[in-house]
Order: structure tokens, then sequence, then C-alpha cells
């Protein structure tokens, strides 16, 4: 595939495209690509679809890791059901793509998700539980994700996302942001309080 390397600014993060093979799965026939950034020393992988060269409105998930949501099937978010949503609506579109970003816990990392979660075991929302431990609401970066679509040729997105900080947060790394697509999952007795506090703190639209 035809790839970007443009000149970046200096606050631009060093992004290389490392690798590309054809993917089937149970969502569609995708393209799996891997990215490598030398600002963090972490992979970035994309599920693509379709002619993304000089594509605008293009069906776009930034999907923040989550070990025990989407790898071990957790009931506590909603994680795995919104990445599967993504899958299945960009595997149904005829162009598409759904990153998959190495930031887990909203940024904090797995151990200290952890700790957060046994904050929740004692009464703590996901909000109050982040602060407790020194961290704010949200830690989550766009600007590498915002550097590979504009290496993968997208001119603009429609954004998949309950999220109205993740949608500023694309446009201020420079993806404009042409429309978004919700990314409505069915409640459970274990995540309902997760997502009425994602509601009333964090402003998502469910």
């Amino acid at each position: 595939m035809q790839l970007h390397e443009a000149p970046s600014p200096p606050a631009r993060p060093v992004v290389r495209f490392a690798a590309e093979a054809r993917l089937p799965s149970r969502y569609g026939d995708f393209r799996v690509l891997a990215f490598e950034c030398q600002d963090d020393g972490l992979d970035y992988g994309v599920m693509a679809r379709g002619d993304l060269e000089g594509a605008e409105n293009v069906p776009v998930r930034l999907h923040s890791e989550c070990f025990t949501g989407d790898v071990m099937g957790s009931l506590k978010c909603d994680c795995r059901d919104q990445l599967e949503a993504a899958l299945t609506c960009v595997g149904k579109a005829e162009r598409g793509a759904v990153l998959y970003l190495p930031q887990e816990g909203r940024g904090i990392g797995l151990a200290n998700k952890i700790r957060a979660y046994a904050l929740q075991d004692k009464g703590l929302d996901t909000v109050e539980a982040n602060l407790a431990l020194g961290f704010p609401d949200d830690l989550r970066r766009y600007d590498v994700a915002a550097e590979i679509l504009r290496q993968l040729g997208i001119r603009s997105v429609a954004l998949l996302t309950n999220n109205p900080t993740k949608l500023l947060g694309v446009a201020r790394a420079g993806i404009p942001v042409a429309s978004h697509i919700p990314l409505h999952t069915e409640p459970n007795a274990h995540n309902a309080f997760y997502l009425d506090t994602k509601k009333k703190k964090s402003g998502h639209r469910l």
C-alpha cells in the first residue's frame, strides 16, 4: 500500500510503517498493519479495509487496549463490546480502519488499572479510583493515532465512539472529524455503574 512519509514538525511523533498482511476474520476480510512509534517505543496495530488513499469521512475506531475486557471477557466494562461493534461496522463497510492503541486503563497501564479495580471493589467509581491513585480521569493521547491515519492517507474520519473527549482529541491532533458514529452496547449487572459514571462524569453519549 502507499504510505505517506511527509516531513513532520517537531511536535509530531515519529511513526514508521513496519509490516502488512492479509487477515480474514470473523468480522470480514481485513488487512492488518503494524506501525512502530519511536517516541514511546510501542507497536500499534491497524485493521483496515478498502482504499483509504485520499478518502474522507472514513469509519475509524481508535480503540485503547483492554486486557481484562478485550482478551479475558470481563463484564466490568464495555470495551470488548465496543471493539466487536466497531469491527463489525468496518467489516461491512467499503472502507474503514480500527486502530488498536497500547493505552491500557485510559493510559495508566495494566497494573494501575487493577489497582483502580481494587478501589472500585471498595465503592469508588472509575473516575474516583484514578484520582485516588494520583492520575487524571484520562491520560490517553491521540497524536500517534493521528500520524498513523495521515500515513494511511485518510483525510477525514467518521469516528466510532461515544466519547466527546476523543472527538476533540483527534481534531486537536490534526485529523478532521467529519462525523461520528455512536457505539451503543447493552449494559449488564456488572458494568451498569461504570457506564453511568462515564455518562455523568465523562460526558459519554450513552
